[in-house]
């Protein structure tokens, strides 16, 4: 009797069990056919995954997950779409928590401190890199993934796929984090005064060259003279050749940290970053800070640092609306889709959406772009083989405090966010793309021409020259907040551009003194050079480099047209990754 009674329940069990991998199934299916299309895998390649994560998951089912990221366009739709689609989907009830960039930081500090969980995953900027790799708190992905977190690793995750990947591996060459969006910092343009015949005689009859993307900040100074002070308004219209934002505000920082230094020229060759010196100015003995300052051997004050801080302001102040000096980030933002500003050297393309809605002065009858987004133009002290520019990536980040279970359930959702099954369907809405195969999708070719170059930019060979803050910074929460400070002093007029880049140096090696007494980052903490003569360093080759004597050679530009072409031509051979 109790055998019988025994079999029945196992049988019920079993059936319940049929019942709701099923209905988990049913719930996947709906999901692929109203919601993640297009996608580069088949129905049948989705369904596939989606079984993969059924399975994976069941053992965390009825689970209550929290995790966090900053908010943007992307996040936002993983929030409120692909977390509802994930719970259905495999029974672990997920939260997305959206907040401020820097009150993702303070959790994440504060977790790592404290070691008390408080978010089961975070998206942080992979401009933490190298605070992860130098504290024992965050998870090495690649040490998860074959070990403890193996059984809840997508076998089609495709690493290789992602196009950020160098951007979030240590110096060790382990993985710590997983890229969930990235956005550029290009220059923006345009398209439509810059192929003005008028516009272009007058300019080419002023500077003796052709009105196009400029290559180098002599031909961008050029251009936005041109526009400021000589055509000054179209239409009725006032125009300026130049639009920033000035106002002493932490976003300020990010005006410079965002490797503004980078584009002028300051650090040394090697890509993701200048190695042994990279774009901050700090320079590295193996994995070890040794200084910032130029007494140290760093570049944080030298003269490609200061020309960098001193054309800022300069351009700032001469060609930028009036009202642009007492911006922040986000008050600036807007500005360009306004319609009277010609070009912009420091865009993020994050904004490209907002940019390209129908009716906005820079946007056509047709609903095309009268803008572009073009490679940023380099700084005299710019050598070829260095970064360019900088580029955003919002990764995946698991925490040692963080319980196990916890985290293995955690660590699906990350995966399932950025899996092939959902990846393009979120690329198309938040325009951040991860995958390199969801970029060279053909949808995106048909999306193309209403989105500026976009596109093109992310298909092309240059992308590779546009990375995020790397490994040689040890601390970057303690340090990102000295820029800022510092830089607003100079814009203000209250200390020169060497004086405020002296400043920030001292105090970047001031801290990195303190973490070297602490002792508390391993064998790839700060153990800072002594202090000598700067003109020893400047005689050494790269970074940090002595003055030129011409800091603005002759303008330069390109046809934007040739560009993309040059950029097809270089992709027929094969994509870059």
């Amino acid at each position: 009797m109790m055998r019988r009674t025994l079999a029945a329940a196992t049988a019920i069990g079993l059936a319940l069990a049929s019942n709701a991998a099923l209905a988990d199934m049913e719930a996947a299916q709906r999901w692929v056919d109203s919601e993640f299309q297009p996608s580069t895998l088949s129905k049948e390649e989705q369904m596939k995954e989606m079984e993969w994560f059924i399975k994976a998951a069941e053992p965390f089912k009825g689970m209550d997950i929290n995790v966090v990221s900053e908010t943007i366009a992307t996040h936002e739709y993983e929030a409120n779409t692909l977390a509802k689609a994930f719970s259905e989907i495999t029974g672990i009830n997920l939260t997305h928590d959206l907040i401020g960039e820097g009150d993702v930081i303070e959790k994440l500090q504060t977790q790592m401190q404290s070691g008390q969980n408080i978010y089961d995953a975070y998206v942080n900027d992979s401009d933490l890199i190298g605070t992860h790799v130098r504290y024992d708190a965050v998870v090495p992905l690649t040490d998860w993934m074959e070990g403890a977190g193996k059984d809840v690793t997508n076998p089609m995750l495709d690493i290789d796929d992602f196009m950020g990947i160098s951007f979030t591996t240590g110096p060790d060459g382990k993985l710590y984090q997983l890229p969930d969006q990235q956005f550029a910092n290009l220059y923006w343009f345009r398209y439509d005064l810059f192929n003005d015949p008028e516009l272009q005689a007058q300019f080419k009859e002023k500077y003796g060259y052709d009105l196009g993307v400029p290559v180098n900040w002599s031909a961008y100074e050029d251009i936005a003279n041109f526009f400021s002070n000589d055509v000054k308004e179209i239409d009725g219209k006032r125009i300026y050749g130049h639009m920033d934002y000035g106002k002493k505000d932490p976003s300020l920082g990010w005006r410079f940290t965002d490797a503004w230094l980078s584009m002028a020229g300051t650090g040394d060759k090697g890509l993701p970053n200048g190695k042994p010196v990279d774009e901050w100015g700090i320079r590295v003995d193996g994995c070890k800070p040794v200084g910032s300052a130029m007494s140290r051997g760093g570049a944080t004050n030298a003269p490609a640092s200061v020309f960098a801080l001193t054309k800022y302001i300069d351009w700032l102040k001469q060609y930028a609306p009036p009202e642009a000096s007492g911006m922040t980030f986000s008050e600036a933002g807007p500005v360009p889709a306004q319609g009277n500003i010609a070009q912009q050297i420091f865009w993020y393309t994050a904004f490209t959406a907002d940019m390209a809605k129908e009716g906005l002065p820079v946007v056509d009858e047709e609903g095309n772009p009268k803008w572009r987004m073009a490679p940023s133009p380099r700084g005299p002290y710019w050598e070829e083989g260095m970064k360019l520019g900088y580029q955003d990536a919002g990764s995946w980040t698991l925490l040692n405090s963080t319980p196990e279970e916890r985290r293995k359930a955690a660590w699906l959702y990350a995966q399932f966010v950025t899996s092939k099954s959902v990846s393009l369907k979120k690329t198309h809405v938040g325009l951040t793309p991860i995958r390199d195969s969801d970029i060279r999708h053909e949808s995106f070719t048909e999306r193309a021409p209403k989105l500026g170059g976009l596109v093109e930019f992310y298909r092309s060979p240059a992308r590779v020259q546009w990375t995020p803050t790397g490994t040689n910074v040890p601390d970057y929460p303690k340090l990102a907040q000295l820029w800022w400070q510092n830089v607003a002093q100079a814009v203000t007029g209250e200390v020169t551009p060497q004086q405020a880049m002296d400043s920030l140096a001292q105090q970047q090696d001031d801290v990195m003194a303190r973490l070297e007494r602490a002792g508390i980052q391993g064998e790839c903490g700060p153990q800072l050079n002594e202090p000598r003569e700067a003109e020893y360093w400047l005689q050494q080759e790269g970074a940090p480099k002595p003055k030129l004597a011409n800091e603005k050679p002759q303008g330069k530009t390109v046809s934007y047209d040739e560009l993309v072409k040059s950029w097809q031509d270089a992709n027929a051979e094969g994509s870059t990754n």
